[in-house]
């Protein structure tokens, strides 16, 4: 697909990959239009994108509601669909807040599919777009102490997937994108730092490229770092030699 000239909308757009995407899709061409919940940080993504911008909670089924419509409301309508807002939470399953658990099913996974299903038909209408579902690693094979943040990222990973053969008739794409651990703000607002040694953070900025490429090439799945490919493969082929050094070696 080529970018110049289509309306993206990207949520979190306010920080992280979220903040790096509206920035590399504004450089690339598009009219950016940005989502978060923070007003003073989407001004700046404004700013430095020259898009527009839509507060927004998508924990919210009604600001979602009113989301799509204000995009659905322009003139220009929105081609490309970066569903990147997530959450965190890292701990004992056990112990987790119930209020914790309705907040991550609610962003991570609801939150996507409602704003996916509010635009989809005006998407399939054009016969043009580009859907995205930034996904994780930990969706591909689970990791412990996240396993309901790996359970959302998941669904993510299933939900592209029958969507993707839906809709491969109309000229409209899914992608999906899986970074492995990235330096942004998302483990501090998770409440508790990166504490593995692999795999070593990476930029959101590479992360950005990657979905802009996804874009690009009409690449159904990307993995970056591609090495993070391997982890996921051994998982599939040999699932116990994977448990037994993800047991090791965490």
């Amino acid at each position: 697909m080529n970018i110049r000239g289509s309306t993206a909308l990207v949520t979190g757009a306010t920080a992280g990959i979220g903040r790096a995407t509206a920035i590399a899709l504004a450089r690339a061409g598009a009219h950016v239009i940005g989502t978060g919940r923070d007003p003073q940080a989407l001004a700046a993504v404004r700013d430095a994108t020259g898009g527009t911008s839509v507060t927004a909670d998508l924990a919210d089924p009604a600001d979602i509601e009113r989301l799509a419509a204000a995009a659905l409301g322009r003139a220009e309508p929105v081609e490309i669909l970066v569903n990147n807002a997530g959450i965190g939470w890292e701990g004992p399953f056990a112990a987790m807040p119930p209020d914790k658990i309705d907040d991550l099913v609610a962003v991570n996974i609801l939150g996507a599919v409602r704003l996916t299903r509010a635009l989809l038909p005006q998407i399939l209408e054009r016969g043009r777009g580009h859907i995205v579902n930034v996904a994780s690693i930990a969706g591909h094979v689970g990791v412990r102490d996240e396993a309901l943040y790996a359970a959302t990222k998941a669904a993510l990973l299933t939900f592209s997937e029958g969507l993707r053969y839906e809709v491969q008739e109309s000229g409209v794409r899914v992608s999906t994108v899986s970074p492995g651990v990235v330096d942004t703000e998302f483990f501090a607002r998770r409440g508790s730092p990166f504490r593995r040694r692999r795999p070593r953070p990476i930029p959101p900025e590479r992360v950005a490229r990657a979905i802009v490429h996804a874009i690009e090439r009409n690449r159904d799945e990307v993995v970056v770092p591609g090495w993070l490919r391997l982890p996921i493969w051994l998982h599939g082929v040999w699932p116990g030699l994977y448990r037994a050094l993800a047991r090791r070696f965490g």
